[in-house]
């Protein structure tokens, strides 16, 4: 058990009725957060709230950062982790998109062996990941973003701290004023978060609103969530398709921010 945000609850409702709990809570080093010149090293036991008001990770990979600020509450985030929301891997969860934009590799431990997992590859299907019953997350292991990179996070929920009906987040590279690099994922709309290959079509391109709108109509043109008891399956498409906007400007605005600062 991690920080149990959400097992215990799943317990409570007898919808998992594990045989044996094991506390990771004391095992050493599981909540350390390390740095390197390129990637970011988080244990799977590091609170959310760690993680959110972590000053290199804010320096390193602000998004990440940031996408924590929307899970749940803060009472929450202080004691859920990285590697409990990853393991549980809601598909409308903040951190498992986050892991999939970036492509993190999940790190993995069993009593006799270790393997890293592409995040792409990590999440199955709606609480199913790759992970073996034997085995648990280590660490996860994330990109550091470029200097020039602009990046952007947006979720809508009808409330603050309720789940999110959908979600997107998005980084770019602007060369010459023109895109050279983009990657977007969304949350809420499929069985896992996704990446859609559609912010291939603002490469070569210079930024602007009806580009934008042009990118998320093509990424959310096939989308097919289900509807429940909290929207319908097309408000949660047409809800990504706005927020993908919002989060391709936010993001190109940060980009063009970077280089201007850089050329300064």
């Amino acid at each position: 058990m991690a920080g149990g945000q959400s097992l215990v609850p799943l317990m409570n409702m007898r919808l998992a009725t594990p045989r044996h709990l094991i506390d990771l809570k004391n095992v050493a080093g599981l909540s350390d957060i390390a740095m390197s010149e390129t990637s970011v090293t988080i244990g799977s036991m590091a609170r959310q709230r760690q993680i959110e008001l972590s000053p290199a990770i804010r320096r390193a990979c602000p998004i990440l950062a940031e996408a924590t600020t929307h899970i749940a509450h803060f009472q929450i985030r202080q004691r859920g982790t990285i590697g409990g929301s990853i393991a549980h891997a809601d598909p409308a969860a903040e951190l498992p998109l986050i892991a999939l934009l970036l492509d993190a590799r999940i790190v993995v431990r069993a009593a006799d062996r270790k393997r890293s997992i592409p995040a792409r590859d990590f999440f199955v299907s709606t609480f199913v990941t790759a992970l073996d019953e034997s085995e648990v997350i280590e660490t996860v292991v994330l990109p550091r973003l470029s200097s020039g990179e602009g990046w952007a996070f947006e979720e809508f929920a009808r409330r603050h701290g309720d789940f999110a009906l959908a979600g997107v987040a998005a980084t770019v590279t602007l060369t010459g004023g023109r895109y050279s690099g983009a990657r977007l994922a969304m949350s809420g709309v499929a069985a896992t978060p996704v990446v859609l290959p559609m912010a291939e079509r603002l490469l070569g391109e210079e930024p602007s609103r009806a580009l934008y709108r042009a990118v998320a109509a093509a990424a959310t043109a096939d989308l097919t969530p289900e509807s429940d008891i909290h929207a319908t399956g097309e408000d949660r498409r047409d809800i990504a398709c706005h927020l993908t906007e919002i989060a391709l400007a936010a993001a190109t605005e940060r980009a063009l921010h970077s280089t201007d600062r850089s050329a300064g």
